[in-house]
């Protein structure tokens, strides 16, 4: 189904309901559909054809939740910017898939500007805004045809990486997003009567996936800018929110915040969580000082629209030593998993290899590269680049990024292995762990670490504490203790790739 087929579905059957509100506005279903087909008339008349491309650079908004569908009901695809990019790496996108529009918030008005120069292809900038050019649009333009492509073409660019190199512009479809959110729905218990927000930014993938699940149950969702601990609670107390994504730092600042426990929580019927993986005693805590909220994790890539495996809260059981709070689920309905050897053939329960998915949830490819694409894709699996095995009763374990494996003294160390021990210690408010170069060992396990406020802790004190937690081989043999935050990604994961930068790994 089209996306723009299930917001005319959305108007139809919930028509006068609220479907989305943002710093004190908000648009019923309705509302939404007039001021897309709208919008869609009014990106013709400035030119842009079907199967242009049309990118945006802006925080959460009403205007970034619109033109997720005035995009495709204009034919264009859409793309979206990372808010964290260099003016570089902006325009290596921007001039990677040709754009002809951008859309910008006015925070954004400088770097855009800038743009314009230095992307060849880029010729219409629309500020977007209350007051600006795109109100103008959504309420003076006439209403447009639908002119949504085929289930299967292209209907959005949304990047990944860019930080260590070129980003790859991730190539969707509305047959991928349906067939996601027909999963999420499935697994998150997401229905029209839900109040989704969403706190992660709308250009990544975790709030892509969150719209995208609301718009298939055709729910209410709550747009944050930016995540920010208390005016995440605030917002759950405020519109009684049923379903938020806090990714483990969220959830970590959520909980450590002094304002917990000072909002009314008791709406929260489901935390959804993902995007880097979540130590074990932060998962635990959490699920002990939320005890009415049930919890369901998400294993997946931009490449799989958002998902691919899925842990239930039946299997968030904190009352004994559980297995299944280090997993990262079962496979979704409609995908298939699969592990396998270097060799390519398939790996036996419990044997480590990398993580392979196939199914309608997979990606075309990525934007102009061919190469990387096959490199990625083959034989209709996508090929994840996580390490990870699957038990005898189907549960998928991820234990790290293949390029994020410590190879020491001719030994295999996991990073999230050791990286679960080290948040076991009160002190410890964030941890990364990395390899350096070493000429004996060839590598070392290094901890960067950021402790919480007014705590304290030594290099020593932390290996002892993660002795008899892990192995001796994979105790930090070398600790360094940030007195700032870790750098992370707009999803809130931390960047190993930045971490070596600074510490030579």
């Amino acid at each position: 189904m089209l996306i723009t087929q299930r917001l005319r579905r959305a108007a139809q059957l919930r028509g006068a309901k609220v479907a989305v509100t943002c710093e004190g506005h908000s648009r019923t279903w309705n509302e939404v559909r007039e001021r897309v087909a709208r919008l869609a008339g009014g990106f013709r008349e400035l030119g842009l054809l079907p199967g242009e491309r049309i990118a945006i650079l802006s925080d959460n908004t009403l205007p970034f939740y619109e033109l997720y569908f005035a995009a495709p009901w204009a034919g264009l695809v859409m793309a979206s910017l990372n808010t964290r990019w260099s003016l570089a790496e902006c325009a290596d996108a921007l001039n990677g898939c040709e754009a002809a529009a951008l859309v910008v918030d006015e925070a954004y008005l400088p770097l855009a500007q800038e743009l314009r120069e230095c992307v060849p292809s880029l010729r219409i900038v629309i500020a977007r805004g209350f007051d600006a050019q795109w109100d103008e649009l959504a309420t003076s333009a006439r209403g447009a045809s639908d002119r949504s492509t085929a289930p299967n073409d292209v209907a959005y660019l949304f990047f990944t990486g860019g930080t260590t190199g070129r980003a790859k512009g991730v190539m969707l479809t509305s047959l991928n997003l349906y067939a996601a959110g027909l999963s999420m729905i499935h697994t998150s218990g997401v229905s029209d009567t839900s109040v989704l927000a969403i706190n992660v930014p709308l250009f990544h993938m975790s709030g892509g996936g969150l719209w995208n699940t609301q718009l298939t149950a055709a729910a209410t969702v709550c747009l944050l800018r930016k995540f920010e601990p208390d005016s995440s609670m605030a917002t759950v107390e405020a519109e009684r929110v049923t379903h938020v994504v806090w990714v483990p730092t969220m959830l970590s600042m959520i909980l450590n915040s002094p304002s917990f426990g000072r909002y009314d929580l008791s709406s929260l019927e489901r935390i959804i969580y993902g995007s880097a993986p979540m130590p074990e005693a932060l998962l635990r805590r959490a699920l002990q000082e939320l005890p009415r909220t049930r919890f369901t994790q998400y294993y997946g890539m931009t490449e799989t629209s958002g998902t691919g495996v899925s842990l239930q809260p039946e299997d968030h059981d904190v009352r004994a030593p559980n297995p299944r709070l280090r997993a990262a689920g079962v496979v979704v309905p409609g995908v298939e998993l699969r592990v396998v050897r270097p060799s390519g053939t398939e790996a036996a329960p419990g044997e480590g290899g990398e993580i392979c998915l196939r199914g309608p949830i997979i990606t075309k490819g990525y934007w102009g590269e061919a190469e990387k694409t096959a490199e990625a894709i083959r034989d209709g699996w996508m090929h994840t680049g996580d390490a990870g095995y699957v038990d005898d009763e189907g549960y998928v374990f991820v234990v790290d990024r293949l390029k994020d494996m410590i190879i020491t003294g001719g030994e295999n160390v996991y990073s999230i292995e050791v990286e679960n021990a080290v948040y076991t210690h009160p002190a410890v408010k964030e941890c990364g762990v990395i390899g350096l170069a070493d000429a004996k060992w060839g590598e070392i396990v290094c901890a960067v670490v950021h402790l919480a406020e007014g705590a304290w802790l030594d290099e020593e004190s932390l290996r002892e504490h993660c002795r008899g937690l892990i192995g001796g081989y994979k105790l930090p043999r070398k600790v360094i203790f940030s007195e700032n935050p870790l750098p992370k990604s707009a999803a809130g994961k931390i960047l190993k790739a930045e971490l070596r930068g600074l510490y030579g790994g």
